[in-house]
């Protein structure tokens, strides 16, 4: 029995260093605070004006402040102080919404305000991440990264997807956008409170002291250059990049029309099947991360994402509620698993001076590419039946994670840097 507890609690384990408690708090308090702010910015906007057009340029502010700095984001996190970037983030945030609070309680708000702040959001995540995934190999042990990246994974959903729109829509909904915009205040002030208390313990300097640094240019050219030359990484960045034009468009878009087709409460239905994969997103994150590190790891985790998109096909198929919610929720768990291991193999395998640069390139990729899904599923699904774009959103990631292992040489990279062993 007591061999078993530390596998058992080996998720948790991290959370016993203080500095990785403050970032555990910071990550969840602001992923609170932006699920909150994406309820409270689109009735705060419908009060203001009651059209689709003016949601929409509001809303996209988010899109475009992430697109705009996800690479710069990468190279100020791999050249300067990680852990004043973070402060800095969670500041700016913190005072942008709290100014957004007090004209929203005075009635002086305006639309082109609610548009700034969300582009301040999304540039906010855009510095954070990069700062964050190079900041955390410095908080805690190589061999607690995993269980670290696996509660964040499990936070994600939970807080952004789950609790913090619930209870935004409730206040909003018991009183008025105003009062939502006090709580998404006060949710990020909190978590600028929890980066002060860091401490410079993480903080050493990764390039040489030289008054000659690099431009930022150069910087830029040296982190696509070691992707480039670095195959696992070039090909799981093909292949994500493949995997989100493929899934992320029929998900978003046309699951709200196999909801309407199928069952009499298209509202709810689709916001249990959202529920459903976010579960599983938050379950798949904390299994993987209760085990080692597999021997295999680039070949499991681009199995888990490939085959993560299987039970797609059962969608595009099923009429039952209960196999729709089963395979959503088997597509968020394993979808989940590959994350973590994958933002866990960018700290483990990538040299620290360039994680920031390779974590935000992978975040612009992704961005990148999810409108584009998004944009073309609904003309596609006037040429192609709707259930035929959901098989093909399961059969192809499987075929291209298959690509992926081949021509990336998955197998040769690991032999060559072994973890966990």
């Amino acid at each position: 029995m007591s061999r078993n507890r530390p596998h058992t609690l080996r998720a948790f384990q991290p959370l016993k260093l203080r500095d990785y408690r403050l970032l555990f708090a910071t990550v969840g308090l602001s992923l609170f605070a932006t699920g909150v702010w994406t309820i409270v910015m689109v009735f705060q906007v419908l009060a203001l004006n009651d059209s689709p057009l003016a949601l929409s340029t509001v809303a996209t502010g988010m899109s475009l402040g992430l697109f705009a700095f996800a690479m710069p984001g990468g190279v100020l996190a791999d050249r300067f102080s990680k852990r004043k970037i973070i402060i800095v983030v969670q500041g700016v945030n913190a005072l942008t919404m709290s100014l957004i609070a007090v004209l929203s309680l005075s009635g002086l708000v305006q639309l082109w305000q609610l548009g700034i702040a969300s582009f301040v959001v999304g540039a906010g995540a855009a510095f954070f991440y990069p700062a964050y995934s190079a900041y955390l190999p410095r908080v805690l042990p190589a061999e607690q990264l995993l269980a670290a990246n696996g509660l964040e994974g499990a936070l994600r959903p939970t807080m952004q997807q789950g609790l913090g729109p619930a209870l935004g829509g409730a206040v909003v909904g018991a009183s008025f956008p105003a009062v939502g915009a006090v709580i998404v205040a006060a949710g990020f002030a909190l978590a600028f409170s929890a980066t002060l208390l860091l401490s410079r313990a993480g903080e050493s300097v990764t390039r040489s002291e030289s008054d000659e640094r690099p431009s930022v240019l150069d910087d830029l050219k040296a982190g696509y250059s070691y992707v480039v030359r670095t195959r696992w990484l070039l090909w799981t960045l093909l292949f994500g990049s493949m995997l989100a034009l493929v899934i992320q468009g029929p998900i978003e878009v046309l699951l709200p029309f196999i909801a309407r087709e199928r069952f009499a409460d298209a509202e709810s239905t689709f916001g249990i099947l959202l529920a459903a994969y976010g579960i599983g997103g938050a379950i798949g994150s904390l299994l993987v991360s209760s085990w080692k590190l597999p021997r295999r790891y680039l070949t499991v985790m681009l199995t888990c994402w490939g085959g993560a998109a299987l039970p797609l096909v059962v969608l595009g198929l099923t009429h039952s509620l209960s196999v729709m919610l089963t395979a959503l929720f088997l597509v968020g768990a394993t979808s989940g698993a590959g994350v973590v291991l994958w933002g866990t193999l960018l700290q483990r395998l990538v040299p620290p001076e360039m994680i920031g640069r390779v974590a935000s390139l992978d975040f612009f990729v992704s961005i990148a590419f999810m409108p584009i899904s998004i944009a073309i599923a609904g003309p596609l699904s006037l040429l192609v039946p709707i259930h035929t774009i959901f098989v093909g959103a399961g059969v192809i990631p499987p075929i291209l994670a298959l690509v992926a292992i081949m021509a990336g040489r998955m197998r040769e990279s690991e032999l060559q840097h072994p973890l966990d062993v």
